[in-house]
């Protein structure tokens, strides 16, 4: 049996991996292709760092995700996946309760108060993984390749010209933000993000959310990290805003204390990155319709949920074609 998929961000890409997995032949049809150096999609310009998130539902997917990248950083370091020590501050809830991954990451400890950064009232470490986008997704590219999956740069402006175009009866749409248009849904809403690339050999990361949404992830292979953010739904700017670059280090170095306070914007910043995370009002899809399997809409938390919503995904288009047969 014969899928397509469309789109080929992080989900398309593991979707292929776990439907190539069970046996079938997969075409990925995609505007935008790893390697490619644009901001019309999600996947280059992610934080990547395997989080998991405490409110946003989706934890067997999450735990599934947590898995994989832990095996993966174990089994092939080429695949630009890395074991890192990862520390969470929150100022928005008293204790850890809601941190149902605390079973599941190794090293969990909390930190006690008197070592919290200002304004945070639990912080916690433990260990997890970062991807570095520019190397991971090449790198599945690849792999799927060596099993057959087809590549084929496309701009589809309907679920039905997939279908045409492949011959194809069983379609995973997976067009993130494209699924304002592919699938007319109204809920899907562009966030964009602002962050900056340092030069620093800082190999940890570390976030902080609640009133502010502030995080550092280091990227491997490349002598640096990520410092980030913001986030603002609708903001369809791709300018850089040079006033959130001194914002941003300013929080980082609260953050870390004491670990940025000699980086220099001028000197030290690489690179401005701006992106847009396809996020969708009241959560992410992940259902069957017809012959077509979705899966879109994950926000900032694409790769925190990748495999375990190709798991999903495989699991759909198992039953999709047993309908069919």
């Amino acid at each position: 049996m014969e899928i397509v998929i469309i789109g080929s961000g992080i989900i398309g890409l593991l979707s292929a991996l776990t439907l190539t997995d069970a046996g079938y032949k997969v075409t990925i049809l995609a505007r935008d292709l790893p390697k490619d150096d644009s901001l019309d999609w999600a996947s280059p310009w992610a934080g990547a760092a395997i989080y998991p998130h405490p409110d946003t539902g989706g934890q067997p997917l999450q735990v599934e995700t947590f898995k994989y990248y832990w095996a993966l950083a174990h089994r092939d370091p080429t695949s630009s996946v890395q074991v890192v020590k990862a520390t969470e501050y929150y100022d928005d809830r008293e204790n850890d309760d809601s941190i149902w991954y605390k079973t599941l990451v190794p090293r969990y400890r909390r930190i006690i108060a008197k070592d919290l950064p200002s304004g945070a009232k639990i912080g916690f470490t433990y260990q997890s993984m970062t991807v570095n986008p520019a190397v991971f997704l090449p790198w599945i590219k690849k792999e799927l390749e060596s099993r057959g999956v087809q590549f084929v740069r496309k701009t589809v402006k309907s679920l039905r010209e997939a279908e045409h175009i492949t011959g194809c009866r069983v379609i995973v749409h997976a067009s993130g933000l494209g699924a304002s248009g592919l699938a007319n849904d109204k809920n899907m809403v562009a966030i964009r993000g602002q962050t900056m690339f340092v030069e620093t050999d800082f190999d940890e990361t570390s976030l902080h959310q609640g009133s502010h949404y502030t995080y550092v992830i280091p990227r491997m292979y490349t002598g640096g990290a990520i410092m980030g953010g913001v986030s603002q739904p609708g903001n369809l700017s791709r300018e850089v805003a040079r006033e959130l670059r001194s914002d941003i280090l300013h929080r980082t170095r609260k953050l870390c204390e004491g670990s940025f306070d000699s980086v220099d914007l001028q000197r030290d910043v690489k690179r401005d990155i701006v992106g847009f995370r396809p996020y969708r009002k009241g959560g992410f899809r992940l259902e069957v319709e017809g012959n077509v399997v979705h899966a879109y809409g994950f926000g900032g938390l694409g790769y925190a949920f990748s495999y375990g919503a190709a798991q999903k995904v495989r699991e759909m288009v198992d039953s999709l074609v047993r309908k069919q047969l």
